[in-house]
């Protein structure tokens, strides 16, 4: 859901915006949209795979976050919510921003409310990112 079609607004009004919402909303060229809730299968799968990539890179520099931290795709214009993204660039594990700049990984579970976004126009978004 957006907030309006012909409005706009800027990264970072929706940085500040989103640092006291009480949901969470993804930002795509200067549109706000908000994220609906997952249902219980969806969690399952995303903390399942949390958990697995986690006990993988236990012993390496890299953090595998879950769906509450952004992912920042500079080229694109975009900050997305990936149900889970990994990331081993030292400017990301030592920041403490709320979103990540250099995923190596990022994974969403679809749904069928959003699976034509995310395998469309997300994807393809998460492209532009060239540490993926």
């Amino acid at each position: 859901m957006t907030i309006s079609k012909n409005f706009y607004i800027s990264k970072e009004d929706y940085l500040e915006g989103e640092r006291v919402s009480p949901i969470k909303h993804e930002y795509r060229r200067g549109q706000v949209y908000a994220t609906v809730g997952a249902k219980k299968p969806h969690i399952i799968i995303a903390s399942n795979l949390v958990r697995i990539l986690g006990n993988h890179l236990n012993n390496s520099p890299c953090l595998v976050l879950s769906s509450d931290i952004k992912v920042r795709l500079e080229s694109a214009d975009c900050y997305y919510y990936p149900d889970v993204a990994v990331t081993c660039d030292e400017q990301d594990t030592n920041s403490t921003d709320d979103f990540i700049l250099y995923p190596i990984l990022v994974i969403e579970v679809l749904s069928p409310s959003t699976a034509a976004f995310d395998r469309g126009e997300k994807f393809a978004d998460y492209q532009t990112s060239p540490s993926l």
